[in-house]
């Protein structure tokens, strides 16, 4: 499995996919290869997929530190914790300064489960925001 065989996967499946959402693909070069996935009406957070001999890992960037109410910080921190173990198939961490929220998959997953995966993952980031807005700026 390869970002290649998953963008080409995704892009395929136009109208047909099982979550109903339309994928845009696109492959981007680097030290490591990175897919970025677009979802047709989710435009704003893309999804960004690795692939590594052990797993395939999907992150989607939520919000930088720089837009989090200084006084909050610490209170938003305790929510994400919080809901860390009942929102499904994702989890949150931070890159250098940005938040993300983040699933990863076995490297023999198949298209279903890559593509259940992202649809969850693209839920749990719209969620996120609207939960997390009263600590953002």
């Amino acid at each position: 499995m390869n970002i290649h065989t998953i963008a080409d996967h995704l892009n395929s499946l136009a109208d047909n996919s099982d979550t109903g959402m339309s994928f845009d693909c696109q492959p981007i070069s680097g030290e490591v290869d990175v897919l970025q996935i677009t979802i047709l009406g989710r435009e704003e957070i893309p999804i960004f997929v690795s692939v590594t001999d052990d797993q395939i890992l999907c992150i989607s960037y939520l919000w930088g530190k720089d837009e989090v109410k200084s006084d909050c910080l610490a209170t938003m921190h305790e929510s994400m914790l919080e809901m860390n173990i009942p929102m499904p198939l994702s989890s949150f961490s931070k890159i250098d300064d940005k938040y993300v929220i983040f699933g990863a998959l076995s490297n023999s997953s198949s298209f279903d489960d890559i593509e259940h995966e992202l649809a969850v993952l693209s839920n749990n980031a719209l969620e996120v925001i609207d939960d997390m807005g009263d600590y953002l700026i």
